[in-house]
């Protein structure tokens, strides 16, 4: 088996383990699903789901491990010389569409993860991680100091919130609304300074 094959398989297994928890938890709630159930959901063993997930809520998120290094990684990857604001933006609206076009694995996994609080606490805690990562990326290119200088840390923080606040628009419509142009709503309020709604 080639290296490309074993790894599309690895990967293929990783969905199918994360797609068979998110449906069991749909189905039951989180408390009424064990790691065996989503084994043999599955149909693998429960040996092979340790070796892709920790425990029963990483297989509910289903984050990928380097997840809190990719997103600094994207924004890396970003012309150097573009302002930190317009790549986060840049980044944010590719992710925007890949999620999108995953019409029902999205949908799913955040239907879900809204109802489950112990659930929402791990994704506050990777998140967490990949504010770091982007605070250092955001310092590196802008040569300021994380801990020292406002700039990385704040923008690191506020990019999570204009994500997080499309995301949860998204839910509100039932996903039909656009989600690349909730992400670029966001960041219209942060690039305007975030002037106050005017009421009738």
């Amino acid at each position: 088996m080639t290296d490309g094959l074993r790894e599309r398989k690895k990967l293929a297994t990783r969905l199918t383990l994360h797609r068979a928890a998110l449906q069991l938890v749909a189905e039951r709630g989180l408390d009424g699903v064990s790691v065996e159930d989503i084994a043999d959901r599955a149909e693998v063993s429960p040996r092979t789901f340790f070796n892709y997930f920790p425990s029963k809520v990483d297989a509910v998120i289903g984050l990928d491990p380097a997840e809190p290094v990719q997103l600094s990684e994207e924004f890396a990857a970003r012309p150097a010389a573009e302002p930190p604001v317009e790549s986060l933006r840049a980044v944010h609206r590719e992710r925007a569409i890949v999620m999108a076009d995953e019409s029902e694995l999205w949908p799913l996994r955040m239907t879900v993860i809204d109802a489950h609080p112990a659930l929402v606490q791990r994704l506050v805690a990777v998140f967490g991680e990949s504010e770091r990562a982007l605070a250092d990326a955001i310092a590196e290119r802008t040569g300021t100091r994380v801990g020292v200088d406002v700039y990385p840390t704040l923008l690191a923080s506020v990019q999570a919130c204009a994500m997080r606040t499309a995301l949860h628009r998204w839910l509100v419509t039932d996903f039909t609304a656009s989600l690349p142009d909730l992400v670029d709503e966001a960041w219209d309020a942060l690039a305007a300074g975030l002037p106050a709604p005017r009421t009738a």
